[in-house]
């Protein structure tokens, strides 16, 4: 039994969902070259708005973030503005979306921005650390070693994540997902293997949250609490190595993070599964035992497995990811008892 769920949950006094099933952020690499929506988005996002809440795919909030090919942004007015169509579009079948806010840091190329950004082709990162492999979709380009952000250049980083929150907000999205998770910019200031810095943004679990706490709050103070959530990784794996000492900076942010009531905390892994020692298990169990505000799991969960999740309190919500690209009426099909199209990685550029 599934009943649990399409139960409404609200998240706030702002927004209240029709159901605990989120699609999550997945990368269709379906904008145009200047990274503006296309119809086909909206098309895709307007065929799976009976979920709960949608989350885009992760969108760029200025022209060095970009890591992958044909990426949507947030940066244009021209992106604004399209946008528009794809919001409305999910708007007009009862739908909401939150737009997921992304800087992809050292996995960036500038392949993709060094004639839109000012003439600069430099990647940036906390540390100048860079990692080994190639640009998806892209397979000739290989990632670089990054430039170390200056104090001055994390500050306009903050303003850009803040101004790309309120251009999400002109274009119709009901909030936002910050993008702290999975190995990109934010991610990479949370993990010693990626941040080395030796000064007020590094060495410590108070200097090396500053940065993504920063985020949180000019983004909060630019578009309010209720609009604003966030997803993290503790459990390090994607583009970086785990180390034991990441269990305190997580632990610290996660205090932080309980006492600024965002709309949810969503938590960033392809399998939930997966055990970190650091953690003593799996990173939802760790997320769940410090952090008491509203939780969405993620990772591989099945409608069975999801709901005996959500019924032992292991989370709030769930985001389901492949299954909602094989399966656009993936939430009536559940409902219905129905059985799911399998994905296969030939969908993942072939269906809207």
């Amino acid at each position: 039994m599934t009943d649990n769920l399409f139960q409404p949950y609200a998240l706030n006094d702002t927004i209240t969902l029709n159901n605990r099933i989120l699609m999550a952020p997945l990368t269709r690499c379906m904008a145009d070259d200047n990274l503006v929506p296309t119809v086909a988005m909206a098309e895709y996002y307007g065929r799976r708005a009976e979920a709960g809440l949608i989350i885009s795919e992760a969108t760029i909030i200025r022209p060095d973030g970009q890591g992958n090919p044909n990426t949507p942004g947030l940066f244009t007015q021209e992106q604004v503005n399209a946008w528009k169509f794809v919001t409305k579009t999910v708007h007009d079948k009862g739908g909401k979306i939150f737009a997921q806010l992304w800087h992809t840091g050292r996995v960036a190329h500038p392949h993709f921005f060094e004639h839109n950004n000012n003439g600069s082709s430099d990647v940036l990162a906390p540390s100048a650390v860079g990692v080994e492999g190639t640009v998806p979709r892209m397979r000739d380009l290989n990632y670089q070693v990054p430039r170390a952000v200056t104090h001055q250049e994390i500050e306009q980083l903050i303003v850009d994540f803040a101004q790309a929150a309120e251009n999400a907000i002109e274009a119709g999205f009901d909030g936002v997902e910050i993008h702290g998770a999975n190995g990109y910019l934010i991610d990479q200031f949370l993990h010693y293997d990626s941040n080395r810095r030796t000064d007020e943004y590094g060495e410590t679990p108070e200097n090396m949250t500053r940065f993504p706490l920063a985020v949180v709050d000019a983004v909060i103070a630019s578009i309010g609490k209720d609009r604003t959530a966030l997803r993290i990784s503790p459990g390090a794996y994607f583009f970086m190595s785990g180390d034991a000492r990441d269990r305190q900076v997580f632990d610290h942010l996660l205090t932080e993070l309980e006492q600024r009531d965002l709309a949810f905390l969503h938590l960033g892994i392809f399998d939930d599964s997966m055990v970190f020692d650091y953690l003593d298990g799996q990173a939802s169990s760790y997320i769940r035992a410090n952090y008491t505000k509203t939780l969405v799991g993620v990772g591989s969960y099945t409608p069975d497995t999801a709901s005996n999740a959500i019924a032992d309190n292991k989370f709030d919500l769930v985001a389901i990811g492949r299954p909602f690209i094989a399966n656009a009426d993936y939430v009536a099909k559940v409902r219905a008892g129905e059985g799911l199209v399998e994905y296969n990685a030939e969908m993942l550029t072939s269906l809207i």
